[in-house]
């Protein structure tokens, strides 16, 4: 199969340099960066070749080849199919203003079939197809708050995680291919004719966001083996297909389904690449099983929890009908503790009735409604609409003895055809009023069946007409066997608080005790180091999620052997990395918060904790500028704060958090601020660094002044010589000679 290098050299006429371009490793993401001498190390001798090659390099409008079909079709099915799409221009984002490090998830979007008939094609024509494309991957992209960061030629170059990284870029990337794939498969099935796409989709670290050029032709740089990874998994994928790295696939949810394709060397790939394509999302009803719960760890620490659900859950069969709304932060267990507490209802009487909120579908009317009816019904998606509407019938004899006034709604909620019912005849709100209605209508009636559980997951993401759906059946289910157990993040405010049969409750972190239970639930009982697991419970904060992850990642990392039933460390500890599975989920926080983000990474550097004052001679902010991003931070949860300015003191909520901030900062500019907190700590605060010279001794360090460094060390050592600390002693003694080695090699 023809690489893209070699397609797009085709289409400049010039394939015999093909096998030079190839055998240097060289991918369409390159092209921007050769020069003149790079064409000439590749054996482009001619002048003319070598201003052409660089012309057409440039070029991220004017592609040179593309999608070749008969000229009046495609004009036609052009027009018909217009496909829209949202400008980044109306959706400005804020962009960091230098290069970060993070975790990236990149797409590379391949158009099949566009040199065969490249020749054929009326120039205006081709235009047409390229831009139908093009407009297409932007479309799906920008939907799903993705980045489209470069046209090339017939590729389309995507990011997901910058410059506003998700919880769950790995997944959005594949709905937005899939959507790609689809929508490109749908424009052109009217008249017989086929536009395909490649696409690869790898996740893995970079350097992200220098700036190259001015105005339009602005964008961001990415340096690391991510895009090219994703370039080579495109030209893995069959047409029509869409292939992920292993990493991407480890992050994507249950409700993504895969099929490992094997290993494959790529060229430009140090190693063997596991390979996966994407077959599509699963079943609704398949997915609702799996989304009961994240995590494989059992669960701890959670007894009083789940007695009281227990509890409320025994009112409710009695007909005393519950409402339990269940809040905390993201990794705290919600899911977890669903789960348990389904789990002990087996043996019991009882029918489950799930409900799952998405952030893709947040605006979407009744989407979490409309999965349910569809799962209940036993909906296929290959379904004819006659077929849906059979099965609808069905489902709603269950309950109501008369179905002829409300299927109706039913299907107008599913967008199936009324043809077989009479027309509503009634305004938009008034319908909206009745739907509501009946459906509330169809879950007290099933009630009549046996206890129902209505499980309602993740709140946060609810639309506005299922949630005034839910309001309307928390006020119903008062007298019925009911019990409906909702689930949410602290942003969401409940507003049924108030009501005498719901009960609020907060999920509040672990104590160390059950942290622990789980780090053991993870190893399966073999003992770690004690200081790696200091290190877990210090970093996770009781919250369950971090703890699982962090432990696996620690396990997977290669620096511990098993011996004896325990993990032994072999050399140094070295630090910890934020799990790629949390990498996300932590800078997303941050980057909601980017214009105070320098802020965060500032005082990251200078430690989980940090004074305002320190922070103050460190920043260039204004006293008063800078008291007011704190209090943003704060108020955002992203740290706490103890006392009032200037003798306040502020802690990051997370550890992860402040890693994660940390480590998304260049090595350079890291240097940078621990040598101006180190100096800091030196010329303001002589005091404390005379009673705790470690302190700016580890700045000094990380800054790479090793020799400012190593006095303090040695003072550091003597100091706990004198209190009898011999550990800490030999801590702060090593680092010291660590440091004078390191003097002695610079000269």
């Amino acid at each position: 199969m023809e690489s893209e290098i070699g397609r797009w050299l085709s289409s400049l006429e010039m394939p015999q340099y093909v096998s030079a371009f190839e055998e240097n490793d060289i991918t369409l993401l390159d092209l921007p960066d050769l020069t003149d001498a790079d064409l000439k190390d590749l054996g482009v001798a001619s002048m003319g070749h070598r201003k052409a090659i660089l012309r057409a390099s440039s070029s991220a409008t004017n592609p040179q080849d593309g999608f070749a079909e008969h000229a009046v079709e495609l004009k036609a099915t052009a027009t018909a199919s217009k496909l829209a799409v949202s400008s980044v221009a109306d959706n400005p984002i804020h962009r960091p203003g230098s290069a970060e490090r993070r975790q990236l998830t990149v797409m590379f979007a391949d158009l099949v079939g566009s040199t065969e008939l490249a020749g054929v094609l009326d120039p205006e024509d081709m235009r047409e197809a390229i831009t139908l494309y093009q407009e297409c991957v932007t479309k799906h992209v920008n939907a799903i708050e993705g980045n489209v960061a470069k046209y090339m030629g017939d590729g389309v170059l995507c990011y997901f995680g910058w410059p506003q990284a998700h919880e769950d870029d790995p997944e959005r990337a594949a709905r937005a291919a899939l959507n790609i794939i689809s929508d490109l498969e749908s424009a052109f099935a009217s008249n017989g004719d086929r536009m395909e796409a490649r696409i690869g989709i790898a996740t893995g670290l970079v350097v992200v966001g220098d700036l190259i050029g001015e105005g339009a032709s602005q964008e961001e740089a990415v340096i690391g083996e991510t895009p090219n990874l994703a370039a080579r998994l495109q030209g893995v994928a069959e047409p029509g297909q869409v292939v992920v790295s292993d990493t991407t696939r480890h992050l994507l949810s249950h409700s993504i389904e895969v099929k490992h394709l094997g290993q494959r060397d790529l060229k430009g790939i140090s190693r063997p690449v596991d390979v996966y394509v994407v077959q599509g999302e699963h079943d609704a009803s398949t997915i609702a099983g799996a989304n009961l719960s994240t995590s494989s760890a059992p669960l701890v620490g959670r007894e009083t929890e789940l007695s009281l659900l227990m509890d409320r859950w025994s009112n409710a069969v009695e007909g005393e009908g519950q409402v339990f709304v269940l809040s905390g932060e993201a990794g705290i267990g919600k899911s977890q503790i669903s789960a348990a507490f389904v789990n002990n209802l087996e043996g019991q009487p009882h029918r489950i009735l799930q409900f799952q909120c998405s952030p893709y579908y947040a605006n979407t009317t009744f989407y979490p409604v409309i999965g349910y009816i569809e799962r209940s019904a036993g909906f296929s998606r290959h379904d004819a609409n006659v077929t849906k509407l059979d099965k609808l019938e069905t489902l709603l004899q269950t309950v109501f003895d008369d179905t002829a006034s409300v299927v109706a709604l039913f299907a107008a909620m599913l967008s199936l055809p009324l043809d077989r019912y009479p027309a509503i005849g009634l305004e938009p709100l008034k319908q909206r009023e009745k739907t509501i209605d009946a459906f509330v209508d169809f879950l007290a009636g099933q009630s009549k069946q046996s206890p129902l559980l209505f499980l309602f997951e993740d709140l946060h993401w609810c639309d506005a007409s299922t949630l005034d759906m839910l309001e309307a059946a928390v006020q119903r289910v008062e007298n019925l066997p009911v019990f409906l157990l909702i689930t949410h993040r602290p942003e969401f405010e409940s507003p049924w608080q108030s009501f005498g049969h719901v009960t609020q409750y907060n999920l509040n972190r672990l104590p160390k005790r059950h942290s622990l239970s789980i780090v053991d639930g993870v190893t399966k009982g073999k003992k770690l180091p004690r200081q790696i697991v200091d290190q877990i419970l210090e970093k996770t904060d009781g919250i369950p999620l971090f703890v699982e992850e962090l432990t696996r990642t620690v396990l997977d990392a290669g620096f511990l052997v098993e011996n004896d039933g325990a993990y032994i460390l072999e050399g140094p500890l070295p630090p910890f990395a934020v799990p790629s599975s949390l990498q996300d989920s932590l800078m997303a926080k941050l980057d909601r918060l980017s214009p105070l983000k320098d802020v965060a990474q500032t005082g990251a550097s200078i430690g989980r904790e940090f004074s305002f004052e320190l922070l103050a001679f460190v920043s260039p902010q204004t006293n008063q500028d800078l008291q007011n991003s704190l209090q943003e931070l704060v108020q955002n949860e992203l740290i706490s704060v103890r006392g009032t300015p200037p003798d306040s003191i502020y802690t990051f909520k997370h550890a992860l958090v402040q890693d994660a901030a940390y480590s998304s900062l260049l090595k350079s500019r890291r240097q940078q601020l621990h040598a101006k907190i180190a100096n800091a700590l030196t010329e303001q605060f002589a005091t404390q660094v005379e009673l705790q010279p470690e302190l700016a001794a580890q700045h000094f360090s990380a800054a790479g002044l090793v020799g400012d460094a190593v006095p303090l060390w040695l003072s550091a050592g003597l100091i706990a010589i004198s209190k009898s600390a011999n550990e800490e002693a030999i801590h702060h003694l090593t680092n010291g000679l660590n440091c004078l080695a390191a003097t002695v090699e610079c000269h």
